[in-house]
């Protein structure tokens, strides 16, 4: 397959923190550890002649202390309707293998816990993101209100998964992941959505 990829789409993530998450501008997240999901909604993507359009990726996280200083444990998880081909590609692109911005965050993973292909549902609303692993994992978001009822936006940020992009700050209604060691049963803690960009060759 050949290496060559770019994809587009909207991406989310749900954490652990309370209040404002230091763990976007290098500080130490608010419970010590940060633990997370994040999923990816892919609207195009290309990867060598492989089309990766209309499929979903995410991936549940635990980093022991500050996010810079890696030693992240994490599990992949792959849209379970991806054929071989294309769960090949997704899991060499959000492995790190491929180069781009994933990469990048791949060099802070000390540990992959499991890679496992399931069900994977990404709902996309005004004000609301819906991420659902399977029958018993996923998180549900929601924009905060800012001034005048707009969104809360955070921009430029250090530690960004989607880089170049504005981020929607928001709260979960709900956070759960019971499997590999990185447990979850939340709600009214930090997240965050926006559109992304990834490439590589």
């Amino acid at each position: 397959m050949s290496n060559e990829w770019s994809m587009r789409g909207e991406y989310l993530e749900s954490c652990n923190c309370r209040g404002a998450c230091p763990c976007i501008y290098l500080g130490d997240p608010t419970e010590g550890e940060c633990m997370a999901l994040l999923g990816w909604h892919i609207t195009e993507g290309l990867y060598g002649e492989v089309d990766l359009s209309d499929r979903n990726v995410a991936l549940a996280l635990h980093s022991p202390g500050p996010m810079p200083e890696g030693n992240w444990k994490v599990v992949l998880y792959v849209d379970q309707r991806a054929d071989e081909r294309q769960n090949e590609a997704l899991s060499t692109i959000f492995g790190g293998q491929a180069g781009g911005h994933p990469a990048t965050l791949a060099s802070f993973i000390g540990e992959v816990l499991g890679v496992e292909s399931l069900p994977i549902v990404f709902e996309m609303e005004q004000g609301r993101r819906h991420l659902k692993l399977g029958q018993s994992a996923g998180t549900e978001i929601t924009a905060l209100e800012g001034q005048e009822g707009a969104e809360v936006t955070i921009r430029n940020h250090p530690l960004a998964v989607a880089p170049g992009e504005t981020l929607v700050v928001a709260r979960s209604q709900s956070l759960l992941h019971q499997s590999h060691g990185i447990n979850l049963d939340l709600s009214e803690r930090t997240a965050f959505y926006s559109p992304f960009a990834y490439s590589g060759s």
